[in-house]
């Protein structure tokens, strides 16, 4: 699967991991749904290295179309409950 974070590039990753990637996700629509902005903050960050850990980077020249798109480590909680679904950011 390829997943991009707005503003940094692509990266590629087994589906393997998304069980790991869930549970950040989960943890965050909490915090999104609670308001607290330290947690949100704490966790975004885990969620989005834990991207940049467990995948491959794509060179920035390629444009491959992205199935799972997240927010930018500067992303205000208004901004991510934007893009968020009834699973949070990453589906299932």
């Amino acid at each position: 699967m390829i997943v991009r974070i707005m503003g940094e590039g692509q990266w590629t990753l087994a589906d393997s991991h998304f069980v790991e990637l869930n549970k950040l996700d989960d943890e965050l629509l909490v915090e999104m749904e609670s308001g607290d902005g330290e947690g949100f903050r704490r966790t975004l960050g885990a969620l989005l290295d834990a991207v940049r850990r467990l995948g491959e980077p794509l060179p920035d020249e390629a444009l491959e179309p992205s199935e799972l798109i997240l927010p930018a480590p500067d992303a205000s909680l208004d901004e991510v409950r934007e893009l968020l679904s009834d699973d949070g950011l990453i589906p299932g």
